[in-house]
């Protein structure tokens, strides 16, 4: 085996790492959005209580799409560059929910935010060079 192929195993490994990390942070999220009390998620996130609940929920498929985004066509062998999208779509995501709370003037919990968009940066690079 060259020492390409050997980093080029390295760097697969790290991928699904990083992929099955953030794939069950946003699948544990998105178990909580769908399943539980909209008080009782208000309690961890207050402002799930201040949007409509259907907007939690939504969210909650959102999540769990993104999970599953990052684990499938590649598990499957389906279609794997769409791990690469979906890990854009994931930073574009968190973009968007760094925003939000910010605007509610909750900036210092975009630090979740930004941690999952540079995972997701790393994942859709080491996936779009396949």
């Amino acid at each position: 085996m060259t020492n390409q192929q050997k980093s080029s195993k390295v760097m697969n490994i790290i991928l699904w790492i990083a992929q099955v990390f953030v794939a069950a942070g946003f699948i544990w999220v998105a178990a909580i959005k769908l399943f539980q009390p909209i008080e009782k998620i208000a309690a961890m996130w207050p402002w799930t209580g201040e949007v409509p609940s259907l907007m939690v929920r939504l969210l909650g498929v959102v999540d769990l799409l993104g999970g599953l985004g990052l684990i499938l066509p590649s598990l499957l062998h389906i279609k794997p560059r769409l791990t690469a999208f979906t890990a854009i779509a994931i930073i574009l995501l968190m973009i968007c929910a760094g925003i939000f709370h910010i605007a509610r003037g909750e900036g210092a919990v975009i630090g979740v935010n930004i941690f999952f968009a540079v995972i997701a940066a790393f994942i859709a690079w080491g996936r779009m060079k396949k």
